[in-house]
């Protein structure tokens, strides 16, 4: 067996480990790839070419990211903070497991770009769920850090787990693939059935954590201590206890 057209894998993980460009490290090793399996320079080109123009969709999303970058640069990350500061009972919590239902509800349809890190948590779901968090005063940075992270992790698991409802998302077909192969045939309409409690176990965890969250807040802004009283005040309080004081000598 020849095991020479594997050294595309480890020109991947040197790539890696030495911080070199993801791009041209991939590109390299698919190259070496082909090379090493006997293949010629113009093929392998044209391989990597057909491969490029099939998958062209994916490159759709970076359309967006220009739009988005604009929409921040006129303060859309403000006006959501400020959309959500005018809902007095919307909590950090709350709002989070309201993304969450829409993010598995559409990734359930099969509308996974529909939302994500990039367009969706980063420029709209964190600054609102900062805004909720410093509602009762502000918060310190590790805290901030944390409500980032979650909105973040909301993203993902109402992703992960509701993509798979949708028969004919990839992770199901590829499930379906493989197991045909073992010689085990089952429906991908019956995985995305059985996907459904996974998502719902997983949304019902996910929020518990979203709802002790709001318990932390909530709890740490009532033991916050009292701001220190400004300079000038303490000069105007410390004058006003001379006067009364000379007032009374006299």
């Amino acid at each position: 067996m020849n095991y020479l057209p594997l050294i595309g894998i480890l020109i991947v993980i040197v790539g890696f480990l030495l911080r070199l460009n993801p791009l041209a490290v991939v590109t390299a090793a698919a190259l070496a790839t082909g090379l090493a399996a006997g293949k010629g320079l113009v093929e392998v080109i044209s391989v990597l070419g057909k491969a490029f123009n099939d998958s062209r969709y994916v490159s759709i999303i970076w359309i967006a990211l220009p739009v988005i970058g604009l929409l921040e640069r006129y303060g859309l990350q403000q006006q959501a903070r400020r959309v959500i500061t005018g809902f007095r009972r919307a909590t950090t919590g709350r709002l989070l497991i309201g993304y969450m239902i829409f993010r598995q509800l559409t990734a359930a349809l099969g509308l996974t770009s529909i939302a994500g890190h990039a367009q969706t948590v980063r420029p709209l779901v964190a600054p609102m769920a900062e805004a909720a968090a410093e509602r009762d005063g502000e918060r310190d940075s590790a805290t901030i850090e944390h409500v980032k992270a979650m909105s973040a992790a909301t993203d993902n698991v109402g992703l992960f787990f509701g993509e798979d409802i949708f028969i004919a998302i990839g992770s199901i077909l590829l499930i379906v693939g493989f197991l045909d192969q073992n010689g085990i045939h089952v429906a991908p309409l019956h995985l995305s059935v059985w996907a459904i409690p996974s998502a719902v176990i997983a949304f019902c965890i996910h929020s518990t954590r979203l709802l002790l969250l709001d318990r932390r807040l909530s709890r740490t802004s009532l033991k916050r201590p009292r701001a220190p009283a400004k300079a000038g005040a303490l000069l105007d309080r410390s004058s006003g206890l001379r006067r009364s004081t000379d007032e009374r000598r006299k």
